[in-house]
């Protein structure tokens, strides 16, 4: 929540770690993206995890593939259900152009993979990494197939400009951020992993998790910095509460059913661990990318993805604490 305060009051900094860029990375077949701080930032939470994964808890998950499929599905079908749900309870809202910019913006939430940040989480709290890493590895290499799937889906769902928008974003893609910015650290990470003596991973585990918090803390300033800013100057209170309301139920709900799926599958706590912060915690770093890029005549868009990416983290250090009770350490 400071982090937030000060991306509101004093975004300076924020702002330098988003323009911040290393160059451009171009593929073979013509496509680019921009290497900036933020995504590196992002990136070192994969390569992190990946780094410090457990052996049998890999083998683990190789032979038991049932939660990691549950863990996936309900990324996808959960947040989409939920924005669906939030269109028709909206329908008498006096203002219907907020109700669209909240319905798109819980589309960029929906249709994103699950985040980084939740391998951080996990982490911290002693959980099953390879099912965390597995859950935001694979959530990403879906994600040409099922971003295009909620944003068309929502874009259904939305009117006017605001559809189109949805639509025309579904077809762009985002292949190539996730590539970059997921697989290849969490492959290099894993890579690591196997070629450097255990001892030194060991010891590093701590200076790791301490660092990995650090970074989630930069992150949530950069991102606040783009957009509360103009938040503090001019406050629209009943819409600000309304977004807090439905951001906060949905990200509660997916936490919750992580939980449920851990209870149906009989679990370990360690398992439970990942499967909450994975559902939970959603990709709003390219959430956010997007929605500065492709929507920037609809700024307030971005308002639900920077409230949800608060309250994931709030509820995370709420579950964490939790759990660190349960988890032994490792």
């Amino acid at each position: 929540m400071a982090s937030y305060l000060m991306g509101g009051l004093f975004p300076g900094l924020g702002l330098i770690i988003k323009d911040t860029s290393f160059g451009i990375f171009t593929f073979i077949d013509g496509s680019h993206i921009n290497v900036s701080l933020s995504l590196l930032m992002l990136s070192l939470l994969l390569f992190n995890a990946g780094l410090n994964i457990d052996n049998s808890q890999l083998v683990n998950l190789l032979k038991q593939p049932g939660l990691l499929m549950s863990g996936l599905l309900a990324n996808l079908v959960i947040p989409i259900l939920f924005t669906f749900i939030v269109s028709i309870v909206m329908m008498s809202w006096h203002s219907q152009d907020e109700v669209q910019n909240i319905l798109v913006g819980l589309a960029l939430i929906a249709s994103m993979p699950i985040a980084a940040s939740s391998t951080a989480w996990s982490q911290k709290s002693n959980g099953n990494l390879a099912l965390s890493l597995g859950l935001v590895v694979f959530s990403t290499m879906l994600s040409p197939f099922t971003t295009p799937l909620g944003l068309h889906t929502i874009g259904f769902i939305t009117k006017g400009d605001y559809s189109n928008d949805l639509h025309e974003i579904a077809q762009q893609g985002t292949s190539a951020f996730l590539f970059i910015s997921v697989l290849v650290p969490t492959i290099l990470g894993i890579i690591l992993h196997f070629l450097l003596p255990k001892d030194f991973i060991e010891k590093a585990k701590m200076p790791i998790k301490d660092f990995n918090l650090l970074n989630l803390i930069l992150l949530n300033y950069a991102n606040a910095s783009i957009v509360l800013p103009h938040v503090f100057k001019q406050p629209d209170w009943d819409f600000l509460l309304i977004i807090l309301l439905i951001t906060g139920s949905l990200c509660l709900f997916a936490f919750f059913i992580g939980s449920q799926i851990a209870k149906l599958f009989k679990s370990s706590i360690s398992e439970k661990s990942a499967l909450m912060f994975g559902l939970g915690m959603n990709n709003n770093g390219t959430g956010l990318v997007l929605a500065s890029l492709s929507l920037a005549d609809h700024p307030n868009i971005m308002l639900p993805i920077i409230f949800y990416n608060l309250i994931q983290h709030i509820v995370a250090g709420y579950i964490d604490n939790k759990l660190s009770k349960e988890l032994p350490e490792v």
